[in-house]
């Protein structure tokens, strides 16, 4: 009885809520959807129509040369200077044989990752005299182009196992021929949110032929090992990959928090004035001026909300829990502080959302009643 209410919440409603609720959130949540902007869409279509006509899309490259603005996207959070200063570096002790071994996993990887990317993080001897040049030599700090190839190797792997989720998920709710209660929107808009982060700095530089072979085959090796403890998981315990996530989003939290503050102390001058991405400024909805440590505290709070949804996820029955994150999400002030939802705070959490709904509903049909006579 104490659980029926996220495991038995109609599914037409929290599609509803899905719509309804994301659609008007974005002046009380700051959270953008992409249904919110029908005009400019329609705009972006027609003129998308035209262009195609063109023989200038056919040649390679052609995103990077056309002038492309605007975000075409799932929903996404929006954040205020108060949310991006609010994230912790925060772990989850593995409690469970799954978690340790998603833990484990995440460890190995990291090693791998660390190994590839050249990254050690020496801590830098109390009261060091050693120049900015001498700590890069000596392997205390990265150059900003080997932040910049780490960063893009996390974010090339990083957008895979959302997608994985989504389409198990996805070939499961056809198999079974039942809805799958907002889980698959999820991990969708993490995978694409992922994806972004890779356009955004992938912006600032042109790979050369070797670190696009190195992402080449960490991708396909990863996806690989993904999909098959997907499988896997899904099959006997769904539990596993988000825990693995959960904790992978960790490492990410903590890798952008030091960038932060070593962009902040000045040991990446190049960066200090760098201009934000256009599209950076278009999909996080940055000021004109917007500089790139903006973009990489954004970054971060992306990696935080996907730390707190996955830990949540875990902790939830895959086959009856509704997602209590379809219709809304916390702001930064709870994700950023808390590592995730247990069962109960997330039963309480879609409640409040189902209110809000039926509040919302009530009102828009007594509106609808006024117009009318």
């Amino acid at each position: 009885m104490l659980r029926t209410t996220i495991t038995r919440l109609p599914a037409r409603q929290l599609t509803v809520g899905t719509l309804f609720i994301r659609g008007v959130a974005t002046s009380s949540t700051r959270h953008i959807s992409a249904s919110s902007e029908k005009a400019p869409l329609v705009e972006t279509r027609r003129l998308a129509t035209s262009a195609s006509r063109s023989t200038q899309l056919t040649e390679p490259g052609a995103s990077s040369t056309l002038p492309m603005h605007g975000d075409w996207v799932l929903f996404h959070p929006i954040y205020t200077p108060e949310e991006l200063k609010s994230v912790e570096v925060l772990h989850r002790d593995a409690q469970s044989l799954s978690d340790k071994l998603a833990h484990n996993l995440v460890k190995l990887s990291r090693w791998g990752y660390d190994f590839v990317s050249g990254y050690k993080h020496k801590p830098i001897p109390e009261g060091s005299t050693m120049s900015l040049d001498q700590l890069r030599k000596e392997g205390y700090l990265l150059t900003e182009q080997g932040w910049l190839n780490r960063i893009l190797f996390l974010e090339s792997i990083a957008g895979v196992p959302g997608m994985v989720a989504a389409t198990l998920r996805h070939l499961q709710s056809i198999r079974l021929m039942r809805r799958d209660s907002g889980w698959i929107h999820t991990c969708l808009e993490e995978a694409e949110n992922e994806r972004m982060h890779l356009m955004t700095f992938m912006s600032l530089r042109k790979p050369s032929i070797f670190f696009r072979a190195m992402i080449l085959g960490a991708q396909g090796v990863f996806y690989n090992m993904f999909s098959s403890m997907a499988v896997l998981a899904y099959l006997v315990s769904p539990k596993t990959c988000h825990r693995f996530v959960g904790h992978l989003e960790e490492e990410a939290v903590l890798t952008y928090t030091r960038c932060i503050a070593e962009l902040e102390a000045g040991r990446l001058p190049e960066w200090s004035e760098q201009p934000a991405p256009q599209i950076a400024i278009d999909y996080w909805r940055l000021r004109p001026e917007a500089t790139l440590l903006d973009v990489i505290y954004a970054v971060r709070s992306d990696e935080t909300s996907h730390r707190f949804v996955n830990h949540s996820l875990a902790n939830l029955n895959p086959k009856t829990d509704v997602n209590p994150f379809a219709m809304r999400e916390p702001d930064m002030h709870v994700k950023g502080k808390k590592i995730a939802f247990d069962r109960d705070e997330a039963e309480e959490y879609l409640q409040e959302s189902h209110n809000i709904l039926m509040e919302q509903t009530r009102s828009a049909h007594e509106a609808i009643k006024k117009r009318s006579t």
